[in-house]
């Protein structure tokens, strides 16, 4: 081969190699052009994205953890708006080399709630109905789920966060009907789930959580409905609402579940329950005995006795310790006191259900506690009928304002006056406004009054 014949190689083989360089290059190019477009259209959905966010309004939105991811949003993207381009770039390098995804695995589903809890010391805690509710929805199909989601944050948003847990606990006791001996996180899936689980998962959602949380709404806020007999309903929610427990919610959502369109046996039906809690409340009945009779409750009510169950009735030692405590210093026993008063006082009203629009309801002593020397009070009553009278149903009234401790020991007439009666010269309670009627105030009028008001209770009751 001549000189020229290898030059003429030479350049061929250079020639094809940049042919083929040129092809690799433009490869790339039409590659990085096709990225840079599809970022391109990435970052316009971003922006978007961003503007779409940053305008919407919180009270539009429907659940709290939507309302608290708008909230978190906006303070982030307040703070980010200040920094230079070069100050969010290093954070954006940094999150992509510092950012770091742990999984943990546990044995069983009480050993993650316990991991999470203490692992997540900023956030806001894992509620056992979160664990319930990815359950139930993680067993439904695509389309089923997102219904099913719905219907469960509604839910959730119309009790708020705390009382829809606290349905949660009511209802393992309305299916389980005994009294709780472990955590709900682990009694609920057995107790409960295990009868939807697998295969019925939106019957649980649609027979269960929707039902018994519009039932808990009803109770809680007394809105109850029906073409007659609401009030009488609404009424007993509003007296079980003043005892100090909620052990009683669980047969009452029941009633409601399943009795909810019969308003007149719903009234005998709550009629029964609060005089079995406030007979247990007045008594000062523990809790486990407490639940347990509610338990009993439950059961008779799951085997068809509704109205005739045996729980409901009082015994006869029952009874007579209820009016034996009715009739003793109930002054003295802080957490029953108002609601006895209450209860009368809407007995003496003539208003069923009867609730007040005062931020502060006290309750005084009419003969009171410390009479000063030389007062009336030392002169109509000995020592021993002060001791006997003084925290006893018939010398106590209710008030609207705060104690006035100077006021408290005025003389009758001038105590009415001055103290008992409000702006107008009137009392706004029953059970107050009869005391101003009277002259006087001697040991044969309170024990006249304390028999009257001692026998409401007792017909009301049953005693």
């Amino acid at each position: 081969m001549t000189g020229a014949d290898r030059l003429l190689a030479l350049l061929d083989e250079r020639e094809s190699a940049l042919d083929a360089r040129s092809d690799v290059l433009r490869a790339g190019i039409a590659e990085l052009t096709e990225e840079l477009a599809e970022l391109a259209s990435e970052a316009e959905a971003v922006r978007i994205t961003r503007k779409t966010i940053l305008a919407l309004a919180p009270q539009k939105l429907p659940t709290d953890a939507q309302k608290a991811v708008l909230r978190n949003t906006k303070a982030l993207h307040a703070i980010l708006a200040d920094w230079s381009e070069e100050r969010r770039l290093d954070l954006v390098q940094m999150l992509g080399e510092r950012t770091f995804l742990v999984v943990v695995s546990t044995p069983d589903l009480g050993s993650a709630h316990r991991i999470f809890s203490v692992m997540n010391s900023r956030g806001m805690d894992l509620s056992p109905t979160d664990i319930f509710k990815s359950l139930i929805i993680g067993a439904l199909d695509e389309k089923t789920s997102e219904e099913c989601a719905r219907k469960w944050e509604d839910a959730e948003e119309a009790l708020g966060r705390d009382d829809f847990a606290d349905l949660f606990l009511h209802l393992r006791m309305v299916f389980a009907m005994k009294r709780a001996e472990r955590e709900l996180l682990k009694e609920f899936p057995e107790q409960v789930l295990s009868r939807y689980l697998p295969g019925k998962a939106e019957s649980f959602v649609n027979d269960v959580v929707v039902p018994y949380a519009d039932a808990y709404v009803q109770i809680r806020d007394a809105s109850y409905s029906a073409a007659s007999g609401a009030e009488q309903v609404n009424a007993w929610f509003k007296r079980l609402q003043q005892v100090d427990n909620n052990d009683w919610r669980p047969a009452a959502l029941w009633a409601l579940r399943n009795h909810g369109d019969a308003p007149a046996w719903l009234d005998e039906f709550f009629g029964a329950l609060e005089r079995l809690a406030a007979s247990m409340f007045i008594r000062r009945v523990y809790t486990t005995p407490r639940v347990l009779r509610y338990a009993d409750l439950l059961r008779e009510l799951d085997a068809g006795k509704g109205l005739d169950a045996t729980s409901f009735t009082l015994t006869d030692a029952e009874k007579a310790e209820t009016l034996a405590r009715l009739d003793g210093d109930i002054y003295l026993v802080t957490k029953t006191r108002k609601y006895v008063l209450l209860r009368l006082d809407e007995m003496l009203a003539g208003k069923p259900g009867v609730s007040y629009d005062h931020s502060l309801i006290t309750v005084e002593h009419v003969l009171p506690q410390n009479p000063k020397q030389e007062s009336q009070w030392l002169r109509h009553f000995t020592d021993e009928q002060r001791s006997q009278w003084t925290h006893r149903l018939g010398n106590l009234v209710l008030l609207n304002r705060t104690k006035n401790a100077y006021a408290q020991n005025y003389d009758f007439t001038e105590k009415k006056v001055k103290y008992f009666t409000g702006r107008h010269g009137v009392s706004t309670f029953a059970l107050t406004s009869q005391v101003l009627q009277h002259q006087e105030w001697v040991p044969e009028l309170l024990q006249k009054r304390q028999r009257r008001l001692l026998g409401l209770l007792a017909d009301e009751w049953d005693l």
